[in-house]
């Protein structure tokens, strides 16, 4: 049995990673010209084969057998079991190998895995003992006793010239007659994506739509193609009284009737080529709410100066906006949500004062809404701002706004416009337990002022500039994001730019060492390029990390900065965020399914976790549901992570197995790009699922408990 070897280890210290960059063709939707096509489609996918070990032996190939399997002297880097080669102390060649096909359509191909190397071997310039990766008959990597480290570091390798080819991966410990060295090796994953798309025309989802009887309604169906061929539109499922312009694609007219339906608009070319989207379209009796979510087009600019420690801040704020709604705007609603963190109304970590262009109200909500009545109603179309002076009292708890020592971490402290739709103004409570955050996308230009020795690394891009003595100006800004964090303190930062052009920094706090952070800042890069692969390809172009090992909480997502423990799981799932909620946007208190559940089930995706049988539909009671809101998990917090993620994640495990990869996969992406930018809706998504398969899903939703 391999447990019975003697294993004589030797401990050195973890190499920095730089992780090999992987290219990806996948672009922004807002942006994306397809070529015309003349590869076949991809469907995103992981190919390797029980990846993990979890799964027993099969397909993989050992030589000698055992070599795969429990051991109490090399644990596995996730799960229970690992493939360990070599570490005989002796003689020995052994190998592990696994045949693997990237399909012919795709253009891009990682390689992943993870790999511990100890050993006995005292040398520092000579190598004994030799493990070799190969792929096919290329030689990917050859590692040694010279690579020994403490823990397991991952490796990474763009395959993408083996496209459309079945080629063995192979792996070799060759070992000399004494000192023994181990290779170690686990959870490997060979990502495929890019490729040619169709020559479908693809159109741009408009999301849920909601009009009033007797009220006139229009909407541009917006579509592209890849060839610019012109193209003739056709509708089905529309409201009554409603048509569209099978030229331009306008669909225009006064509905009749109240209802809601699904509406299908399919956009052809001259070749017979159709792209479609789906959408939930309600018609209110006449003098129902105007649904249009409003303000939009918001723009912030701050300007703020912290004291010696980057723990305070002040100064002013600008927000401007536009009403989007056919209904009048007469006031705007700020959110300042981190006041839930002091005593309403004694103490009050955000403090606004001395506002202009509107008149302020008494603080609502807990102290965390402030009304600001316009000086005259907004029609549609018209825009409108408020200024006013801020101040920020970061309190000394370790939260995502909160204080570690030195360290400070700044989410959700500046106040925000509410949205107001067809529920009216959401005023929702701030949560601790989740998110109560309900944004639009907005722009933000953010100048702070902050010592030298106080780093800030912020959402969007930052350029910096000296300031007064011994100050720095740093400079922030961030188009098209939901919100704006950003941390203060003596971080230690270490960078890495995927091929893509998307640049890592990752921030680390005192308590974290230089090891670990350089195998998360491998992971963060992995997982970018992963993301970005199967979802589009992210748009900000960096992405800052701050680790610090003394959250209570396992990771805080921001657009473009997230706030995570030392855990690689935890660090793929804030990543994710990125995309869902920070990209697909979605209201967070009422439907925090559509971003917590969604982002599990893609870290499962990028970590090759297919969630067969996770499903247990184990409910507590009947009034539990995946898309219950945070008011509901408030109060059963502790459910909240087992439903919401858990089952969240194993339903869209389950819907993909009902669907078949390819639907499902195709499905997901379009819908990720139909909605970039915009809001998900739990309607949308079960509109655009059930469009995408001859299934009908009605059961499922029932089964799995997914309302809306």
């Amino acid at each position: 049995m391999r447990s019975a070897r003697t294993r004589l280890g030797a401990v050195g210290t973890i190499l920095a990673l730089t992780a090999a960059l992987v290219t990806t063709l996948w672009s922004s939707p807002q942006t994306a010209q397809a070529a015309r096509a003349t590869a076949a489609a991809c469907t995103p996918a992981q190919v390797i084969g029980n990846p993990g070990f979890e799964s027993g032996s099969s397909p993989w190939t050992a030589s000698p057998a055992g070599l795969i399997g429990a051991f109490s002297g090399q644990p596995a880097h996730s799960g229970s079991r690992d493939a360990w080669i070599d570490g005989n102390g002796q003689s020995a060649t052994e190998s592990l190998s696994q045949p693997v096909t990237i399909p012919a359509g795709c253009t891009t191909a990682s390689l992943t895995f993870w790999l511990h190397i100890d050993t006995a071997e005292t040398t520092t310039s000579v190598a004994y003992d030799k493990l070799t990766v190969k792929f096919g008959g290329t030689t990917l990597a050859t590692y040694s006793n010279l690579n020994k480290a403490s823990g397991y570091q991952q490796r990474t390798f763009d395959v993408s010239a083996f496209a459309g080819q079945t080629v063995t991966l192979n792996l070799t410990g060759v070992e000399d007659a004494s000192l023994q060295t181990s290779f170690v090796v686990d959870d490997f994953a060979l990502n495929v994506g890019g490729g040619s798309t169709s020559q479908n025309p693809v159109v741009t989802n408009p999301g849920a739509q909601t009009s009033t009887v007797g009220s006139a309604a229009s909407l541009q169906i917006q579509a592209t193609d890849p060839q610019n061929d012109t193209l003739t539109y056709s509708a089905t499922g529309l409201p009554a009284g409603l048509a569209i312009n099978a030229a331009t694609g306008l669909i225009s007219g006064t509905p009749t009737t109240a209802g809601s339906g699904t509406v299908v608009v399919t956009a052809t070319d001259p070749g017979s080529n159709t792209g479609t989207a789906s959408f939930l379209w309600t018609v209110n009796p006449s003098g129902s709410p105007d649904a249009t979510r409003t303000p939009a087009q918001g723009s912030y600019t701050l300007n703020l100066t912290s004291d010696s420690t980057g723990s305070n801040w002040s100064g002013h704020e600008a927000v401007s906006f536009t009403n989007v709604s056919a209904t009048p705007l007469t006031e705007v609603y700020l959110r300042l949500w981190d006041n839930w963190h002091g005593t309403c109304p004694s103490n009050q970590p955000i403090q606004v004062s001395n506002v202009t262009g509107g008149t302020p109200g008494a603080l609502e909500v807990a102290c965390t809404a402030l009304k600001i009545t316009l000086p005259a109603p907004l029609a549609q179309g018209q825009s409108g701002s408020v200024g006013f002076d801020l101040s920020i009292a970061v309190p000394g708890t370790s939260d995502r706004f909160g204080r570690d020592g030195a360290y400070n971490m700044i989410g959700n402290a500046i106040p925000v416009l509410a949205v107001r739709d067809g529920s009216g103004w959401h005023l929702d409570p701030y949560t601790n337990n989740g998110e109560s955050f309900y944004q639009l996308i907005s722009n933000y230009a953010v100048t702070l002022d902050h010592p030298t020795s106080v780093f800030t690394p912020t959402t969007g891009t930052a350029t910096e500039a000296p300031g007064a003595a011994g100050r720095t100006v740093t400079t922030a800004t961030a188009t098209n994001v939901r919100e704006f964090a950003w941390c203060a303190g003596p971080f230690v930062k270490s960078t890495a730019t995927t091929s893509t052009g998307v640049v890592v920094n990752m921030w680390r706090t005192s308590g974290v060492s230089a090891s670990t952070a350089a195998s998360l800042l491998s992971t963060a890069t992995s997982a970018m390029v992963g993301h970005a692969s199967r979802w589009g390809a992210y748009p900000y172009g960096e992405v800052d990390v701050i680790l610090d090992n003394n959250f209570w909480f396992g990771g805080m997502e921001y657009p473009g900065l997230t706030m995570d423990t030392t855990s690689a799981n935890a660090l793929i799932h804030e990543l994710g965020h990125q995309w869902f909620y920070g990209i697909v946007g979605d209201d967070e208190y009422n439907t925090p399914w559509l971003d917590e559940g969604f982002t599990d089930f893609i870290t499962d995706i990028q970590e090759g976790d297919t969630g067969a049988g996770c499903w247990t539909g184990q409910w507590d009671s009947s009034a539990e549901k995946i898309t219950n809101s945070m008011a509901y998990w408030d109060a059963h917090s502790d459910r909240y992570s087992t439903v919401v993620y858990g089952y969240g994640k194993c339903a869209l495990h389950d819907l993909q197995r009902t669907m078949g990869d390819t639907a499902f996969n195709t499905m997901l992406r379009n819908y990720a790009q139909s909605h970039w930018y915009g809001i998900s809706t739990v309607a949308d998504f079960k509109a655009a699922a059930q469009a995408a398969t001859s299934v009908d899903l009605t059961s499922f939703w029932t089964t799995h408990r997914i309302e809306g």
